[in-house]
């Protein structure tokens, strides 16, 4: 992707993904790739506001949103019309029922 369009990251993401790696080489290369890339910040209160109103939004529909990361996230591309590199099915109801952009 870094070669078809601008890529960045959010601070979420960046706490979300680094806190998995195990080994510390592995954590600090991926550490100074995801840094190389723009982060932005992505919470607030309008944003932790309307993130919980697309949580309900999808939970009336009878959607379980597993995690609370996932939703700040989702909620942080749809509200800044971004798309989102991703490779997790839990985004899909975002996708299907409040507009989520992905690659």
């Amino acid at each position: 992707m870094l070669r078809l369009q601008p890529v960045c990251t959010g601070d979420l993401i960046l706490a979300e993904v680094l806190q998995g790696f195990r080994k510390d080489q592995d954590y600090e290369a991926a550490k100074n790739l995801l840094c190389s890339l723009p982060v932005h910040a992505m919470l607030g209160m309008n944003l932790s506001l309307k993130s919980a109103e697309n949580f309900r939004s999808l939970r009336k529909q009878g959607i379980t949103v597993r995690k609370t990361i996932d939703t700040m996230i989702a909620t942080y591309c749809i509200e800044n019309d971004l798309s989102l590199l991703h490779s997790d099915k839990d985004f899909q109801p975002f996708q299907q029922h409040l507009g989520l952009q992905t690659m």
